[in-house]
């Protein structure tokens, strides 16, 4: 279908802004200019019940999170999730708003990770941080009045990347234990552009010039590009993963790839639902200001985790 008329006004909005591009600035001034920008995108955030941010033992150093706990008595199921920006950008007020909401209507625990960034911290810093995060999240729900035995996770775009491998992970280690994962336009597959890429890479918000700026700071080698833990789409194997909603945008570079990665999950008998928001551009679910589709996306996600939980 047509692009969505609220998503034609917001792109020719931005097309009267001045100033250079996210793969022409150096990280810092690209992280400085997402910071701004999602300001002017998401509805001011919900009241919750708490708010605590903590500091958490990783590989090599320590990172922050952010606690988002629900009214009522716990314990509550966790839905650890990790913020996009293509490895680079991001921070845990990235996803601020949208992710009160989400504590709010599923009525559960949201622990938002704030993993190490690159250049700083190439692959697989990012993924380990999260898997090591999410393990901290099983082993010591019982601090913030999280059930252990509910643990889902998710992320956008570089986090849904990020949630995707972090249930590879959990699956090859054995632990921890999780229900469910949501992955809302994910990069599943760095090692080859899929037709989207060539059909949406241009003028729609995220660009095929912008994720090679990504690939460039995250990866080390040419060779990252066929591990599984940067290309999940690659593994062999994807039985035995839990449940996925998969959420792609139709005017996404990323579509088709996100799309691909949840018939592979199908096909290795992996309960998910796909789904397609037609009219819809990269980084939509966190618009909540100025889009219709992206509260409905929200709400999506608060109903799909309270079933899964």
């Amino acid at each position: 279908m047509a692009l969505d008329p609220q998503v034609k006004q917001l792109l020719e909005q931005l097309g009267k802004m001045e100033g250079p591009a996210i793969h022409e600035l150096a990280p810092e001034e690209s992280r400085n200019l997402f910071r701004n920008s999602v300001k002017h995108f998401a509805a001011p955030p919900e009241a919750v019940a708490k708010v605590e941010d903590r500091r958490i033992p990783v590989k090599g150093g320590e990172i922050d999170i952010r606690i988002y706990t629900p009214s009522g008595e716990g314990p509550f199921p966790v839905f650890v999730y990790f913020h996009g920006g293509g490895w680079v950008l991001g921070d845990l007020d990235t996803l601020d708003s949208p992710l009160r909401t989400i504590t709010n209507r599923a009525n559960c625990v949201v622990v938002s990770v704030d993993y190490r960034l690159a250049p700083e911290h190439k692959f697989p810093t990012a993924v380990e941080d999260g898997y090591l995060a999410t393990k901290w999240v099983a082993e010591n729900a019982a601090s913030f009045s999280g059930d252990p035995r509910r643990i889902a996770v998710g992320g956008d775009s570089a986090g849904g990347n990020i949630a995707a491998v972090v249930a590879l992970m959990a699956r090859e280690k054995k632990e921890p234990a999780l229900c469910f994962q949501v992955l809302i336009y994910p990069v599943t597959d760095v090692s080859k552009n899929y037709p989207s890429y060539y059909e949406f890479g241009k003028g729609l918000f995220l660009t095929e010039e912008d994720m090679l700026y990504f690939g460039r700071q995250y990866l080390r080698t040419e060779a990252d590009r066929f591990d599984i833990h940067v290309s999940p789409m690659l593994a062999e194997d994807l039985s035995g993963l839990p449940p996925a909603l998969v959420v792609t945008a139709e005017y996404d570079p990323l579509r088709d790839e996100g799309e691909a990665y949840a018939s592979r999950l199908e096909e290795a008998g992996v309960p998910v639902e796909l789904c397609r928001y037609e009219g819809m551009i990269h980084g939509f679910f966190n618009m909540t200001k100025v889009l219709d589709q992206a509260n409905h996306l929200v709400q999506k996600v608060a109903d799909v985790l309270k079933r899964a939980f």
